[in-house]
């Protein structure tokens, strides 16, 4: 927060340690740090996240990147050769964090993003272009699949909504900051992964792959609901930390 108040970069910070700061900067940082302290998210604050090591920005119209989301772009990138096209579906996009960085990722590839947030577009839009992949991404208005009716595609990635519906007034203060829809999974969190795989039967590819985002404990439900939609190796892969985190099946 101080680098951000200096408009510095962190280093900074430690090459200027003894210079004392003027009226006008202590009055900023200290404006951020009672923001933070409400719990605002520090990544609202500054604008922008890293994710897969590129800078995206953020704010209060979409959810914060988190770091266990990057295994749904290292397990698609697996199955995505240098010279992949797609194109690739990536549903509630949201900062447009995993669909930009596999375009980003594999310059060929063509890609759709879907989100029913205006507001997440425009965020994900700019991202898109700080990227330079603007020319290759496209961004669709409207709830999961009804943008691109018809249309199939070689892969489908989501980070969808997953947090049962009771459980949301117990996150912490800066969870509860980022937006609701972006959370709400209804009640036991898995609204979205039902929808989302009863669509791959039209959407889908014969031979392409779903990677979903899920939550702790969703693990071996959410391979059921894939199995049930005609999905096979179906399974659940931990994060870091041992957690339930993705889930992953292939159309026949």
């Amino acid at each position: 927060l101080m680098a951000e108040s200096l408009g510095c970069d962190r280093v900074r910070l430690y090459i200027d340690f003894e210079r004392p700061l003027n009226k006008d900067e202590l009055a900023r940082y200290r404006a951020m740090v009672e923001r933070r302290a409400s719990g605002e998210p520090t990544y609202y604050l500054t604008g922008r996240r890293e994710f897969y090591g590129r800078s995206f920005r953020v704010d209060p119209r979409v959810l914060v990147p988190r770091p266990e989301t990057e295994h749904i772009v290292e397990a698609a990138l697996e199955r995505l050769p240098a010279d992949a096209t797609g194109p690739v579906l990536d549903l509630c996009t949201g900062s447009g964090c995993i669909g930009l960085t596999l375009a980003a990722e594999r310059r060929g590839l063509q890609a759709v993003a879907t989100d029913l947030s205006a507001g997440a577009l425009e965020v994900a839009r700019t991202n898109a272009a700080a990227l330079g992949v603007e020319g290759r991404v496209e961004l669709l208005q409207g709830d999961l699949y009804a943008p691109v009716a018809g249309r199939r595609f070689a892969m489908i990635v989501s980070n969808p909504p997953y947090v049962p519906s009771a459980e949301i007034d117990g996150l912490s203060a800066e969870v509860k900051r980022e937006p609701r829809g972006a959370l709400d999974g209804g009640a036991d969190g898995l609204d979205f992964v039902r929808r989302i795989a009863a669509g791959t039967r039209e959407a889908l590819e014969p031979g392409g792959w779903l990677l979903l985002e899920i939550g702790d404990g969703q693990g071996a439900a959410t391979v059921a609901i894939l199995e049930g939609a005609g999905l096979v190796q179906a399974e659940a892969r931990p994060d870091l930390a041992g957690l339930d985190r993705l889930a992953l099946a292939r159309r026949p």
